[in-house]
């Protein structure tokens, strides 16, 4: 089992799947943040290897990838059946006709990863993962809006849609009580293919800026509790009345459903656990492409209308329709507003405007907006989804 090294978004989906499979014995495989994820839930698998030995990928029965391109090709090549986990499905664009892809992948050769690898390098990060869905055994999709435009355009594959791909058990378990803190700020895994803890982390910066004058602007949250993968080093600790940790999944769900506000990075996989746990989050501003990707097709949501963006900041702005310059742009608008005061000013007044409004939000509000979440992003259950995949090769 892998994910994708791209934030927590990868390799919660990986757990949570994992967690689905307790008779099977779970070998995740993996580095970076997918595997400081991984450490941090270490009980969802049976083992944790830094490197992907051939001994392992010819011992596996199955292969499961969260969204990680190469781990599908090395299964492929390897003769392992594989099952690619996708909860970006809809996102991943293509400059290259998807027959031009087919072709490459019908022809790619088996006798190394490293042929393989070149086979395919001709293609964006993005076309190499929908490659990986055509070479896989079977895709399991998360639903959301666009991808059964998709999915249509992969007729000829094993696709199965599913709803939100979480920790089911651990949501259950993570029952409402007395909360520790009166405000959840989650930044999530934060760290991809551009974006860092100790560099290019004008985000973090921006947060770390901020946190002050929200206590001193907002009084009422005299307990808070930010969190996610930057808080395990040295912005980690307590700051005043600011608890900053990167805790474990089950630790974390359990405050979500405690916590009667909160403040998240706009990724899928919190969303769902937000939503299930019948919490309606504020979103953050943007920290990469994938999270305006997110916003904007959730726009008719009240999560979506709610949603705090840079664009609030720069009226007009709009990142290019690229993964990387989308991502390098909106880090870039960070670095400019940390660093300007003016803008910063205006990023702290516009920011409390949207938390003004979500606080103003009536209980009705919030269990109409968790609601239309649930139902825009619902689908079959995970669980049953993967339980007939396997059951189907035995």
């Amino acid at each position: 089992m892998g994910a994708q090294n791209c934030g927590f978004g990868p390799a919660s989906v990986l757990v949570a799947v994992s967690r689905l499979l307790p008779g099977h014995e779970r070998v995740f495989v993996g580095d970076g943040v997918a595997a400081a994820f991984a450490r941090r839930n270490a009980g969802a698998f049976d083992g944790i290897h830094d490197v992907l030995l051939d001994r392992l990928l010819q011992e596996s029965d199955w292969v499961v990838s969260a969204m990680d391109a190469d781990l599908v090709l090395r299964a492929v090549v390897a003769g392992r059946p594989v099952i690619l986990v996708d909860c970006l499905f809809g996102f991943w664009q293509h400059r290259q006709p998807l027959e031009r892809i087919r072709e490459l992948c019908a022809t790619v050769p088996r006798n190394s990863f490293a042929a393989a690898h070149r086979h395919l390098s001709c293609l964006t990060p993005h076309e190499r993962i929908l490659a990986a869905h055509l070479l896989a055994d079977h895709s399991v999709v998360q639903n959301f809006p666009g991808t059964s435009r998709r999915l249509a355009e992969f007729a000829d594959c094993s696709m199965h849609p599913t709803g939100p791909l979480v920790d089911l058990e651990g949501l259950r378990e993570a029952k409402e009580s007395e909360p520790d803190y009166d405000l959840l700020i989650n930044v999530g895994g934060f760290k991809n293919f551009l974006l860092d803890f100790e560099s290019n982390d004008h985000y973090l910066r921006l947060v770390d800026r901020w946190i002050p004058d929200l206590l001193a602007d907002w009084p009422r949250f005299t307990r808070v509790l930010l969190c996610g993968g930057p808080y395990a080093g040295r912005r980690g600790g307590t700051y005043r009345t600011v608890d900053r940790r990167f805790l474990p999944q089950r630790e974390l769900l359990r405050h979500v459903a405690r916590t009667p506000h909160s403040l998240l990075a706009p990724g899928l996989s919190a969303l769902h656990e937000a939503t299930l746990l019948g919490r309606l989050p504020l979103a953050l501003p943007e920290q990469h492409y994938a999270h305006t990707y997110t916003v904007r097709n959730l726009a008719d949501t009240l999560f979506g209308r709610s949603a705090a963006r840079f664009a609030d900041v720069l009226p007009g702005y709009a990142p290019p329709e690229d993964d990387y310059a989308g991502t390098e742009a909106l880090m870039a608008v960070a670095g400019r507003i940390v660093e300007d005061d003016t803008l910063y000013a205006r990023f702290r007044g516009t920011f409390n405007e949207r938390i003004e409004r979500y606080l103003a939000l009536t209980p009705e509000q919030r269990r109409g907006g968790v609601a239309e979440l649930r139902d825009v992003l619902d689908g079959p259950p995970a669980a049953s989804v993967i339980a007939s995949i396997l059951a189907a090769a035995r």
